[in-house]
């Protein structure tokens, strides 16, 4: 039997993901890739007059199976990965780019759908149904279905070439990072808080090393030994290390892969008539233009870097003063930021961790998630799991059961890094209540228990933001369905979830010593408040230099180039300070090469920002962080609406005007008067 393949008999019909083996999916993607060769000829081949029960109907209830084993496959791939994994991936990539492509270039199909997309005004359709038909027409015209057939058969091999240069730039990645483990010595750990050493230690020990410490390049590991390590030297060493991720010299260097992506991708643009690649993908964006993502990310860069530069003179001083004859260099931002941090508001990350477990940031985020929304959640422990690691709650709302919700929170070998949401099935009412199984990954330092900084904190919020957006959703298709929104929408929920971290009120309940169970004095937690706005420069900076790469590398038609000179010319055009470097350099930045989805779309998080920012004010407006009139409009209007309506509507119907940017700056401590 294929796992599979059988029917799913776990309560509320959840992936016996405990029996699955990677032998299993290669039989189950033949079988739904046939299925689905089936369901989309019989609805391409009918000979009745194409209508919109026959043609999108059909569409949407075809291709469950391989959605599916994709879902399954996509989780194994990305926090369960192995040798056999990853042949299988490289195998699979191209072959589902084929499928889905000869979907969307089918002739037959699209002449259809676009016969009922152009009847639309005539079907007496409802909101929900227009709309679906209207984007289903857009992801097929947008895919090149009105290409001639020389050009539909280069697009085909374009978008083939694409998903295996992704996948191939994504287990680069992974490699360098599994590859990567420092031995410590006791010498080297030299100004390391005691509760850091001891997750360090227990990495040693975990990968077998003859060494009392180890650190690895996972970044809650990593970025906290940047902050407090007094061996400069060592501090280089790893900073390196991490930021080369994908562009060390040997079999996972993706500098090959960078290039021919860029090319194909301009290629791509250009065959659907687009001036560059950034064209095409914002003009399906609330954005619409890659000159108005510019506009957003240029009034943002100039008091960024502005107040960048001022925090470094301030750390310049601070090393000079420790000592340190040498220009202020990247691995020393984090060093000396802490120090003067602490100076300046007697305020020590390592004061705050023994009061943030995980534990309790899981219960803040369900808390508050229940004090918004009516949604409560309750352990269990008969859902079917991939790994000992991974928890699974049920979601419960008005007495009635809205999904399953997953969380896989530690690093560990055969993990991609970051954090994400993903769906193993997404909500819809086209054929019955569909329940959304959705799920959260994080790369947190496991350890007993386990204390967060004040950043994976909010990358709890952060991602269960997501989650709520899947398993709030209340949409009849599955096209529409939760997170299937615009790219410069999809960040609103989850930034906007953020703010309730730092309620006091919240802060208050959950935010308990692990030992003692003292909730969090208020002297520390003014501490917090006032220190709010440190280094804003350097954190904005360095995500701005991502955004601004990601639209550089896909602004211009490209025949041939060299990411790392293209890379340097374009932070050079910025005036990008030398004691930063950007979050995510090219050779592992994810989001725009792993995958199309941010691709030309990294900016999207600061659009986002805008509308949070914007968003959350009508909470501190209203004086009540839990107001419960503003609680159910958001829930109407942004949670539960998936890609119903139009995303500025959408908007606009919450907070009864457009967003304004002067939230954002505030709240990033970068007013400009």
């Amino acid at each position: 039997m294929n796992p599979l393949l059988e029917e799913w008999s776990a309560p509320f019909g959840a992936p016996p993901l405990d029996r699955i083996r990677p032998e299993h999916f290669v039989p189950a993607y033949a079988q739904a890739l046939s299925a689905h060769v089936e369901e989309i000829a019989r609805i391409a081949d009918d000979t009745a007059p194409p209508d919109f029960a026959s043609t999108i109907v059909a569409f949407e209830r075809s291709g469950k199976l391989l959605a599916r084993v994709d879902a399954v496959f996509s989780t194994f791939t990305g926090s369960a990965t192995n040798e056999a994994l990853q042949a299988i991936e490289l195998e699979m990539a191209p072959r589902l780019s084929a499928h889905a492509n000869a979907i969307y270039l089918n002739a037959k199909l699209f002449a259809r759908l676009d016969a009922v997309w152009r009847h639309r005004a005539n079907l007496n359709l409802d909101p929900q149904s227009r709309k679906v038909l209207e984007r289903i027409h857009l992801d097929f015209v947008r895919a090149g279905a009105r290409l001639a057939d020389q050009a539909r058969a280069r697009m085909n091999a374009i978008n083939q070439r694409l998903a295996t240069l992704s996948t191939e730039f994504s287990q680069n990645v992974l490699a360098d990072e599994d590859d990567y483990i420092e031995p410590l010595t006791q010498a080297q750990v030299a100004g390391v808080p005691a509760a850091l050493r001891g997750t360090l230690a227990g990495t040693a020990k975990e990968r077998g090393l003859d060494a009392p410490y180890a650190v690895t390049l996972s970044r809650s590991s990593i970025e906290p030994f940047l902050q407090t390590a007094d061996d400069r030297g060592l501090r280089e060493n790893l900073f390196k290390a991490w930021v080369r991720r994908g562009d060390n010299e040997g079999a996972h260097n993706n500098r090959a892969i960078i290039a021919e992506t860029l090319v194909l991708r301009a290629e791509k643009a250009s065959l659907l008539g687009y001036e560059n690649y950034a064209a095409y993908k914002l003009a399906d964006s609330m954005a619409g233009t890659p000159a108005r993502a510019r506009a957003l990310l240029d009034k943002v860069w100039a008091p960024a870097r502005k107040r960048a530069l001022e925090e470094r003179d301030a750390l310049q001083a601070l090393a000079a003063e420790d000592g340190g004859n040498f220009p202020l260099a990247p691995w020393d931002w984090r060093y000396y930021a802490e120090k003067l941090r602490q100076r300046r508001y007697n305020f020590d990350e390592e004061m705050l961790k023994p009061y943030l477990t995980l534990d309790n940031m899981i219960a803040a985020a369900f808390d508050t998630a229940t004090r918004l929304f009516g949604v409560s959640f309750r352990e269990r422990h008969d859902i079917p799991v991939y790994h000992p690691d991974v928890r699974a709650w049920e979601a419960v709302r008005d007495g009635k059961t809205i999904g399953l919700f997953y969380g896989d929170y530690f690093a560990r070998p055969g993990k991609q890094g970051g954090a994400w949401m993903s769906s193993l099935r997404d909500q819809e009412t086209l054929d019955g209540d569909v329940l959304p199984l959705i799920l959260n990954t994080c790369n947190f330092v496991k350890a007993e228990p386990a204390l967060l900084s004040f950043d994976d904190a909010r990358t709890i919020f952060h991602e269960f933001g997501h989650a709520l957006h899947g398993l709030l959703s209340q949409v009849r298709y599955p096209r529409l369905s939760g997170t299937n929104v615009a790219r410069d929408f999809v960040e609103l929920p989850s930034q906007l979830f953020e703010h309730w971290l730092e309620e006091p009120q919240v802060l208050s309940r959950f935010a308990r010593h692990c030992r003692t169970g003292e909730p969090l004095p208020a002297s520390l937690m003014e501490k917090l408040v006032a220190a709010r706005h440190f280094n804003q420069g350097f954190q904005t900076v360095e995500f701005l230099a991502s955004a601004f790469l990601d639209m550089d590398f896909h602004s211009q038609s490209l025949e041939n180039t060299d990411p790392a000179a293209l890379e340097s010319a374009s932070l050079a055009a910025i005036g990008m300070p030398d004691a930063v470097v950007p979050r995510h350099a090219a050779a592992h930045f994810g989001h725009i090469f792993a995958s199309e989805g941010y691709s030309a779309g990294y900016y999207s998080y600061l659009w986002s920002e805008v509308l949070d920012a914007d968003g959350f004010g009508a909470f501190t407006e209203a004086k009540d962080p839990f107001a419960p009139a503003l609680a159910k409009k958001l829930h109407k209007h942004i949670y539960s609406t998936g890609g119903t309506r139009d995303f500025t509507e959408t908007y606009r119907s919450f907070r009864g005007r457009d967003p304004e940017i002067e939230a954002l700056l505030k709240g990033r401590g970068l007013e400009t008067n």
